[in-house]
């Protein structure tokens, strides 16, 4: 039987037990710096001009040295960002019972509503629920989205597929600070999918004691991140946790765990975790691009040599995503399953 989400959704003054983490494995949220000076905000305005190396090289080194990076005149309407945060939080505002139609534990399932991470093998539980979407090719999955509210599958098929074009200029772009043919990561990732992920995390009555998700990497390629305006997400930088407030706006951008393999470790997949409060809800929505299941993925030949053996061994994105959710968030990384040496 399904979990009830009204546990999540309680107004207790105490957080449930299997909500509290081991005091090693707390958050301080007093000791994350800002992103002010931290994380690269990029203008895209100038990516198809006269413009293009330039902005190609500071994406590189965005890439290289941070994982994370943030991008404004990326060209997704205004109105199609406001639509997407206003059906959302419309959708966890539904009764409960509305919600639970599209209620699965299955990790397999292509539409699904859950809770926490992967509620069948974790012992501490996050504090967030989230609804897990497919999203291309569109017409394969758009049927099984919610109908509920009723404008849910049209925002939400506009938003993915503007989403979607802003990850391929992204990709475009960081192929080409490889050093590699513009299209060369797009092909690497087979037929391709993407998913989205709308998070939604509650008021917790003890926010310093939980997650809304712990420290992880991402398992795929690219995930273009659209925040509403409450602050929660943090990303790993030179030791600290470095909070990334929302920008209007903007996205963030991180590199998944793919591009750290196909670039041969040049390019890093970072560490990033939610953090949640005690005043206000929040919306995040990832939207995540990803190889299909069975694109071969191994480091770039151009970016090997003697100096530079591969770091990496091949292997497929089925294979790689299955270790990926067996293991959950307990481990940080799954890359270290996958080296050649």
């Amino acid at each position: 039987m399904a979990p009830q989400l009204t546990e999540l959704l309680s107004r207790s003054s105490h957080l449930p037990a299997h909500y509290i983490r081991p005091i090693s494995d707390r958050p301080n949220l007093l000791d994350a710096h800002t992103s002010d000076v931290s994380i690269p905000l990029i203008d895209l305005g100038g990516l198809s001009g006269p413009d293009r190396p330039k902005i190609v090289q500071a994406i590189g080194l965005a890439c290289q040295t941070d994982g994370f990076f943030q991008v404004k005149s990326h060209g997704i309407p205004q109105h199609v960002i406001e639509d997407m945060l206003h059906v959302a939080k419309e959708f966890f505002q539904l009764p409960e019972s509305e919600k639970l139609r599209n209620y699965s534990d299955d990790p397999l399932k292509t539409t699904r509503l859950s809770t926490s991470f992967n509620v069948k093998r974790e012992k501490v539980s996050n504090w967030r629920d989230y609804l897990r979407l497919h999203c291309y090719p569109l017409e394969e999955f758009i049927d099984e989205w919610p109908t509920n509210p009723p404008s849910f599958r049209r925002i939400v098929s506009e938003y993915s597929t503007n989403a979607r074009d802003l990850a391929i200029r992204l990709l475009e772009a960081i192929s080409e600070s490889l050093g590699l043919e513009k299209d060369y990561i797009e092909k690497e990732l087979g037929k391709q999918a993407q998913h989205m992920a709308v998070n939604y995390y509650p008021r917790c009555p003890q926010p310093e004691l939980t997650y809304g998700l712990p420290g992880h990497t991402d398992p795929n390629a690219l995930t273009v991140l659209l925040q509403d305006q409450v602050s929660g997400l943090q990303a790993l930088r030179n030791g600290k946790w470095v909070s990334v407030n929302p920008i209007p706006d903007t996205f963030v951008v991180n590199i998944g765990d793919q591009i750290q393999v196909l670039s041969n470790g040049r390019y890093k997949s970072v560490l990033h975790r939610a953090v949640v409060n005690n005043n206000v809800e929040r919306i995040s929505i990832p939207s995540f691009y990803c190889p299909s299941s069975d694109a071969m993925i191994g480091p770039a030949e151009k970016l090997m040599d003697d100096q530079h053996p591969a770091i990496y061994r091949r292997f497929t994105y089925e294979e790689y995503y299955k270790k990926f959710w067996d293991h959950g968030l307990q481990t940080e990384s799954c890359l270290e399953l996958f080296r050649a040496y």
